[in-house]
């Protein structure tokens, strides 16, 4: 009962907040601006895909790291009280993910909808929440295990640029060394290591424009394409979520605050 109050509250909070206000309103703009200049649901849905795959990791890992320390007086008010720390943490998390998620649906969902939302829509709209879940679960690990504030946001930044831009020119780097080698079972393993790449890789099948990925877009169409292909992403995707969010949780146990 104490936890669904903090969580009540954690997501009243986050919500009022001018950053997730203008979060929402940001992509509630870009989205009507880009499908309403792009005519083709198609096209605009490409465009999306870029912008969501860009901006809710950032906010999400950014804001949800500066969310974790500007709490830390409500979390040791919290800690004096006999409630579970797992409790504490787990109405925090899921607080923060719920309030980016609400937002991104908000900003998002509103022109897909009203330009009429496809099953591709669907598909994008589920891969933001993913992502916010995901990247809110690497911000409290960022913070968690920095006490100072400067080297927890800095952490952050590295690990989105890391799994945003430098992840991919890794990639790159290996098909190009090793290009006379079947690489096409190595790439599927290196995607899956990246929620993002592998959020693209969904919306782009669905998109039935595989062809946009290179030399390996057969091989992609073929695996992720199938229905074992969306449950081994759905199952990575769901396992991204866990994974940092549980490590978080081990350290916020042992964590003096």
């Amino acid at each position: 009962m104490a936890a669904k109050k903090i969580l009540k509250y954690v997501i009243f909070d986050i919500m009022r907040s001018r950053l997730i206000i203008t979060y929402t309103l940001l992509l509630l703009v870009l989205s009507f601006g880009i499908i309403y200049l792009g005519r083709d649901i198609t096209k605009a849905t490409v465009s999306l895909l870029n912008i969501v795959l860009l901006i809710v990791p950032l906010v999400s890992i950014i804001f949800g790291t500066i969310h974790f320390y500007n709490s830390q007086k409500f979390i040791e008010m919290l800690l004096a009280l006999p409630i579970k720390r797992s409790n504490i943490f787990w109405a925090e998390y899921l607080g923060l993910a719920v309030s980016l998620s609400i937002g991104f649906v908000i900003g998002t969902g509103i022109p897909l909808l009203a330009y009429g939302a496809s099953v591709t829509g669907v598909y994008l709209l589920l891969t933001g929440i993913f992502l916010s879940f995901i990247f809110s679960g690497f911000a409290f690990l960022s913070a968690v295990i920095n006490k100072d504030k400067a080297k927890g946001i800095g952490l952050s930044l590295m690990i989105w640029f890391y799994l945003s831009i430098l992840f991919d020119g890794l990639v790159l780097m290996i098909s190009l060394f090793f290009n006379d080698y079947p690489l096409e079972n190595v790439i599927l393993v290196l995607t899956a290591l990246n929620p993002i790449d592998l959020a693209r890789v969904m919306i782009l099948l669905k998109l039935d424009i595989s062809a946009l990925m290179g030399y390996t877009g057969a091989t992609f169409e073929q695996f992720f394409g199938s229905m074992m292909g969306t449950i081994f992403s759905i199952g990575f995707l769901l396992m991204w979520i866990t994974l940092p969010a549980l490590g978080a949780l081990r350290l916020f146990n042992k964590k003096n605050f």
